[in-house]
């Protein structure tokens, strides 16, 4: 089992929290909270592997992914009182999410031969995708159209692990490390500082 493949097994679980927090607060059913939880978890690998041609897409394959969102339910269940009416814990598992979606959705692509420029793309639709579909279904506003930087954060993230990729300056686990931490970096120093795009006006 590689590091890159726990990661992703790993952000498939913390997603699935995450989406399972939001239903959860919006008090949705036992099915409901499953199905958020489900589409959080899969919703970026699922449109990634689509625009990459990539079938049968990866959870489709392994039952691992089915398995670590089923686990997440008790796991949340049991946690409750700790993670579903935190905002804090829910940005911690949001965050820890999009990093390790980023690293495997770039890797992914990279490995199927696509452009760089590319690749980094897709590592952020691997990483956002999920959480919008998750908040479009409990009827929020998506975070990745508020003013807070998060796909920013990704693609910072994706180059930075292109590059320590293409110029070899560390191993590749460290490569995965230092991608996650400047994501997590990115991610809590805009929220800290309330740092923000700039807005477009016409």
């Amino acid at each position: 089992m590689t590091l890159l493949y726990t990661l992703e097994i790993i952000g498939t679980f913390v997603f699935a929290i995450s989406g399972i927090r939001l239903a959860a607060k919006k008090e949705m059913d036992i099915f409901g909270v499953t199905v958020i939880g489900f589409v959080t978890a899969v919703g970026g690998g699922t449109t990634r592997d689509v625009l990459l041609g990539s079938y049968p897409v990866a959870w489709v394959q392994d039952i691992n992914y089915p398995i670590a969102i089923l686990l997440a339910l008790p796991f949340t269940f049991i946690f409750r009182k700790y993670i579903v009416n935190m905002r804090r814990t829910f940005f911690v598992f949001d965050t820890v999410g999009i990093a390790l979606f980023t690293i495997s959705g770039m890797q992914k692509a990279l490995n199927l031969g696509i452009h760089p420029g590319l690749a980094i793309t897709m590592g952020m639709v691997s990483a956002v995708v999920g959480g919008v579909i998750r908040d479009i279904l409990c009827n929020e506003i998506p975070l990745i159209f508020r003013k807070e930087i998060y796909a920013t954060a990704c693609l910072v993230g994706a180059i930075v692990f292109f590059l320590l990729e293409h110029y070899e300056v560390f191993s590749q686990n460290i490569n995965y490390i230092a991608t996650i931490i400047t994501i997590i970096i990115i991610r809590v120093v805009a929220i800290k500082f309330n740092l923000s795009l700039p807005k477009m006006k016409v």
